[in-house]
């Protein structure tokens, strides 16, 4: 399998995908840190890719979706941005909604 069907394997069995530099427990950057604290802080459930573990996937993801960064969020598929939109959703109250959206939950 390519790296290219490898990202769309990842996408399609997680509804709401991190590709990150380290991991949500141990971050390897500080955006990539941001990211992960604002996905938690909104209470959302995501699966989080160590793109510095897989050279392979860390090279091919910014001309896959078009986004030269990391940390790149991933939510049903679609790209939603990096590490400054992922905190600009959380701000508005936006990102918990998503997540609550993705992962079924009502939230009041």
């Amino acid at each position: 399998m390519d790296v290219n069907e490898r990202i769309k394997a990842v996408l399609a069995e997680h509804p709401m995908v991190l590709f990150m530099k380290g991991t949500p427990q141990f971050p390897m950057c500080g955006f990539s840190s941001r990211a992960a604290q604002a996905l938690k802080d909104a209470g959302a459930e995501f699966h989080a890719v160590n793109v510095l573990a897989d050279p392979e996937v860390r090279a091919a993801l910014p001309h896959f979706a078009n986004w030269p960064t990391f940390p790149q969020l991933f939510i049903q598929g679609e790209l939603i941005g990096g590490c400054d939109i992922v905190e600009d959703l959380k701000a508005s109250g936006e990102l918990a909604r998503m997540a609550a959206d993705v992962s079924g939950t009502v939230r009041a």
